[in-house]
């Protein structure tokens, strides 16, 4: 089973020609609202593939929609704490171009205390896979914890922020970067290369799994000298703000379903293709079907 300790927001989207600027007021040509956060996107992700997941989070009652329509798309629910705090919620801007700028609210996704976690913990079995990215709070206790139940656990540090550097990173099985978010943590160049990042990553992590995603370049697998790399499909990408998540979330269930690391690349890398095409985060994360689909068009 994958448990995953993770967001739940609602996602208030603006399509604009380009991301306002400071002291601008920009009118945007299309609004609307989902279900998001890097957390729920994960999840439903997992869930789309076929995967077998658990969904730990906190939403406001006011927002108890979020419950059923996570449970008809097949994730547990049965650990979504509903609570009298505002929601987690992302303001997201998308341009012209399918690129998108994310301001972002915590609210209920910080309200975890430190007996919610053992209790939820304490649910596991060893073997078990807890997948946690970085919008929810207490990552410092969470992962030690884990770990001592006997879980792999799988961690996502998005956002990046400063302190992703003093987690226990060297307890994770495997870890997701993008490459501005490897790179800020290696405290290595922007425009660092992959081969650069990976080989740092080797040499301060060589334990720990790695899958390095470079956008439409492709995407890295990497565990000691093993390594793979999987290219991207070449598509017209119309709203980014999921793909990652798709990206994480069908790696995880292809890896659940016992397939080798280049197969989970092939799988996540389809899927990710799907989703840049579609607007919305959520909405936007494709059905297993259709990632079959695609590969075998591809192949």
């Amino acid at each position: 089973m994958i448990f995953n300790f993770g967001s739940i927001n609602i996602d208030h989207t603006y399509r604009v020609a380009y991301f306002v600027r400071p002291g601008e007021t920009l009118e945007s040509n299309e609004y609307s609202v989902g279900l998001g956060g890097k957390g729920v996107n994960q999840s439903l992700a997992i869930a789309r593939a076929k995967g077998a997941v658990s969904h730990w989070g906190r939403v406001s009652s006011v927002d108890a929609w979020v419950v059923p329509e996570l449970e008809s798309a097949g994730v547990g629910v049965q650990d979504v704490e509903l609570t009298a705090e505002p929601s987690g919620h992302a303001i997201i801007q998308i341009d012209a171009r399918g690129e998108n700028a994310i301001l972002l609210f915590s609210g209920a996704n910080h309200g975890f205390t430190p007996e919610r976690m053992k209790a939820l913990v304490a649910q596991t079995t060893p073997g078990d896979t807890m997948l946690i990215q970085n919008e929810c709070n207490g990552l410092d206790q969470l992962i030690p914890l884990a770990v001592s139940h006997g879980c792999k656990v799988v961690f996502n540090p998005a956002p990046m922020t400063s302190g992703v550097s003093s987690l226990p990173l060297d307890q994770c099985k495997l870890l997701f970067f993008n490459r501005t978010e490897a790179a800020t943590l290696l405290e290595m160049p922007l425009e660092s290369s992959a081969s650069d990042l990976l080989r740092r990553f080797n040499e301060t992590l060589g334990s720990v799994e790695v899958v390095l995603t470079l956008g439409g370049e492709g995407a890295w697998y990497q565990y000691n000298s093993e390594a793979y790399f999987q290219p991207a499909l070449k598509v017209q990408a119309i709203d980014t703000t999921a793909a990652g998540d798709t990206f994480v979330g069908y790696f995880l269930a292809a890896r659940q379903a016992g397939l080798e690391p280049p197969q989970c690349l092939q799988r996540a890398t389809a899927a990710a293709a799907l989703s840049v095409q579609k607007h919305g985060a959520a909405s936007s994360i494709p059905m297993e079907e259709e990632v079959d689909r695609l590969i075998y068009e591809t192949a």
